[in-house]
């Protein structure tokens, strides 16, 4: 039986983290992608501590496309089983203002790394997941604007990420591709990106990772589709 080996942008804490964590736990052989050599190791041993095979980590700023590059010919090189793509690493932008108060250079750094980087990175290795009719899996949030919580060049950078996904899912529908690219809400989860909010209806790293395993071994093809592990539930 072939290995299975999943790369995971951002797996040094957060979601990130807890989608490694319980890919590896269900068998995976886990790549952990992060800017910090400190946090990676320190994630990389604390997986290897619960018995997870991590095959190793990879460098990657995502707002630097040398550095997307190089991530690219690494794993490429170093990694040819690679059968799944988890594109989970982001950064919030400013999410204290409204969008009249939002600033040109936040909605481009937040764009750079949540779109741009994410598309150079995704099209570097489409061709080695195609290769091994592999997956890509967006963690994204919905384009439908929220009345609840809409940062602008956070809701931006994600719809833009949304449609990446929808047009390469037409694209290899059309000719049959055996890649599959799919995107997935995991619904309030307390991270450092939203300064570990803890609210009714939020979620811990523990239980989105879980349910992200579940959902990515379950044996379905998903081809397209958006889905939605904890949908925000709407008030009164």
């Amino acid at each position: 039986m072939r290995e299975k080996t999943v790369f995971v942008t951002g797996a040094n804490k957060g979601i990130g983290f807890g989608i490694a964590k319980h890919l590896g736990l269900s068998g995976w052989n886990v790549i952990l992608g992060a800017r910090s050599e400190k946090r990676a190791e320190r994630a990389k041993d604390e997986l290897k501590a619960l018995g997870i095979q991590v095959a190793g980590w990879v460098k990657i700023e995502l707002a630097d496309l040398d550095s997307v590059e190089q991530a690219v010919q690494e794993v490429s090189s170093d990694y040819p089983g690679l059968s799944l793509l988890i594109n989970n690493a982001g950064i919030p932008g400013d999410m204290a203002v409204d969008s009249l108060h939002t600033e040109l250079k936040s909605i481009k750094k937040t764009m750079d790394v949540n779109f741009i980087g994410t598309f150079a990175l995704t099209k570097g290795l489409m061709p080695l997941l195609e290769q091994n009719d592999g997956r890509i899996v967006n963690i994204t949030v919905p384009s439908e604007i929220s009345p609840y919580w809409h940062p602008l060049a956070y809701v931006t950078s994600k719809a833009a990420q949304n449609a990446m996904m929808g047009v390469m899912a037409m694209e290899l529908q059309q000719r049959d591709a055996t890649l599959e690219v799919f995107s997935v809400h995991p619904g309030p989860t307390t991270t450092d990106l939203n300064g570990n909010m803890s609210l009714p209806g939020f979620h811990d790293i523990d239980t989105v990772g879980l349910k992200m395993a579940e959902l990515i071994n379950d044996g379905l093809s998903h081809q397209g589709e958006f889905i939605e592990l904890y949908p925000i539930v709407k008030e009164d």
